[in-house]
Order: C-alpha cells, then sequence, then structure tokens
C-alpha cells in the first residue's frame, strides 16, 4: 500500500453510529481517512438485513466517488417475540420504544435476544461489493440500564457481559463485543490488506 491516504466514507445519518466507528478506525493503522456521509440512503423492508445494506448501498452508489460503506443492523428478540422487531427495528424503537418492548415481555429470565450487523462496502478500485457480518447473543433486561448507548442498548444484555446493557459500557468496550465491532473489524481487516 502507498504512504498516501486514503478517502472512504460511511454513509450514515446516525453520528452515535460515525463515532462507533471512528473509534475502532482511529485505533488501527490504516491508510484511509474515514468521513461521514449524510447522502440520504433508500431503505426497504426485506426478508435479511443483507438485502436491505444491499439495497441501501445500490441507491447511493452513483452518487459517490469514492469508497464508501453502509451499516444495517436490526436487533430481534428470539424468546418470546419470536425475533421482532427484527428488520423493523428502527420503526418500532420511533413507535413504541424500548418502553414498548418491555411491556411485551413477561419472563425476563427465560429471554433469548440478538443483534445483528451487516456491511456492506462498495470498494472502488475493484469495482466490487464485499459483506461483513456480525452477531452478538445475549437477554432483555428487565428495565432500561444505561445512558452510553442507543436504539436498543439499554434493554439488551450480552452473554459476554451479563451484568451489564450495552449502554452501561464504554464505547470501547462495547465495540470489542458488539454485532457492529465485529464487522467491523473484518471491514478493518479487509481495508488492511486493500
Amino acid at each position: 500500500m502507498d504512504s498516501k491516504e486514503k478517502l472512504i466514507y460511511f454513509v450514515t445519518r446516525n453520528s452515535h453510529k460515525f463515532d462507533e466507528v471512528l473509534n475502532l478506525f482511529s485505533k488501527e493503522r490504516l491508510n484511509y481517512n474515514l468521513y461521514q456521509s449524510d447522502i440520504e440512503t433508500i431503505e426497504i423492508q426485506a426478508e435479511t438485513i443483507k438485502e436491505v445494506a444491499l439495497f441501501k448501498l445500490n441507491s447511493v452508489k452513483q452518487k459517490i466517488f469514492n469508497s464508501f460503506f453502509i451499516e444495517d443492523a436490526g436487533f430481534f428478540v428470539d424468546h418470546p417475540l419470536k425475533g421482532f422487531p427484527g428488520f423493523y427495528s428502527s420503526y418500532v424503537l420511533k413507535t413504541i420504544g424500548n418502553e414498548g418492548i418491555l411491556k411485551l415481555i413477561q419472563d425476563f429470565d427465560d429471554s433469548k435476544a440478538h443483534f445483528s450487523a451487516v456491511i456492506a462496502l462498495y470498494f472502488k478500485p475493484l469495482n466490487k461489493v464485499f459483506l461483513f457480518e456480525g452477531n452478538v447473543y445475549g437477554k432483555v433486561s428487565n428495565e432500561i440500564r444505561g445512558i452510553k448507548g442507543f436504539g436498543f442498548d439499554p434493554i439488551f444484555i450480552p452473554n459476554s457481559n451479563p451484568n451489564n446493557t450495552f449502554a452501561e459500557l464504554s464505547t470501547q468496550e462495547k465495540n470489542k463485543i458488539s454485532h457492529r465491532g465485529q464487522a467491523l473489524e473484518k471491514l478493518i481487516d479487509f481495508l488492511k490488506k486493500n
């Protein structure tokens, strides 16, 4: 890789997501400068997060002239809600929020949940799209706890840190175990080689 730094854009309007990604990028030795693009993507409802991520990427591909990536994620309450809100996470968060999810669950000890993330990268030098995935498993907290996260973070307790919700962890702690952190590590490994 040449010594000249390259540009790469993270297309998101969510400043919290961008800060998490920037935090991870800044710790790595990459010849890439990361910038946020708040260009609007088109989001569809689909059967998988991969489909949503690819559609969002393709909706802006002709408008960005550098390598760029988008990320799509979902919160799935596997038990007892059979995967809800899943692909509808953003809408559910806006309408009923964390409080609404908690009202739907009675047995929190028996709950199972996970976050999934997919990063879709358009890599301009190869004119190709690459996908990077991450998943983290845990359960639903019986109350909203913490102020550091966003979205459903205050009600998700990861198996790998069973005493805290995501919203009680620092960005660094969350990035080590989160769905987004896993997908980003794969993206960063790819960028180190290219």
